[in-house]
């Protein structure tokens, strides 16, 4: 019984942490100068380069608060980066009206847009302020009140067709919805 020795495992709770070993762990320190806390934290040590430091949590704020993506560059390369990179992130504004729900808020297509815009009215008019803008601005301009004026013929007719895209619109929301 000399060569035997008593393990921690027996029994519950474990006496031990779960995938721990007897042998030490290698702990990576801060690459900050005198710094002693655990280093977990990578951050990198220039632009497009796979090299890193790695940091405790308190050198890695202080390394995050002066960084500047655009120290070094001249104006005109800074502003072409800023624009590359807005290019390829347009994709994600594009897509934001899909977590919206009403109106007014990017639920409404360009045409739709353009249509209440026609109206004079805010982007979240609903349909019974459109049907009554229409109405009063469609007297105003209607060619049996103002016979033989062109340009409220031409008015008329914008008027119309705003008020056919937005009743399309909504009885195509009333349909889905």
């Amino acid at each position: 019984m000399a060569g035997s020795r008593r393990s921690n495992d027996w029994g519950f709770p474990r006496w031990r942490g779960y995938d721990e070993g007897r042998e030490a762990a290698t702990v990576r320190l801060c690459d900050r100068h005198g710094c002693e806390e655990k280093g977990d934290c990578p951050a990198p040590k220039s632009p497009n380069s796979p090299d890193r430091w790695y940091f405790c949590q308190k050198h890695a704020a202080e390394y995050n608060r002066g960084w500047d993506y655009f120290e070094g560059l001249d104006k005109e390369e800074a502003a072409s980066r800023a624009k590359s990179e807005q290019a390829e992130n347009a994709g994600y504004a594009e897509a934001q009206h899909y977590g919206w729900g009403g109106s007014g808020d990017g639920s409404r297509s360009a045409d739709e847009m353009r249509a209440l815009e026609v109206l004079e009215l805010e982007a979240d008019a609903d349909f019974a302020e459109v049907k009554r803008e229409w109405r009063a601005r469609a007297k105003r301009v209607h060619p049996d009140v103002k016979p033989g004026d062109t340009e409220a013929a031409e008015e008329f007719q914008k008027l119309q067709l705003a008020y056919e895209i937005l009743k399309s619109a909504e009885e195509r929301r009333e349909w889905k919805g």
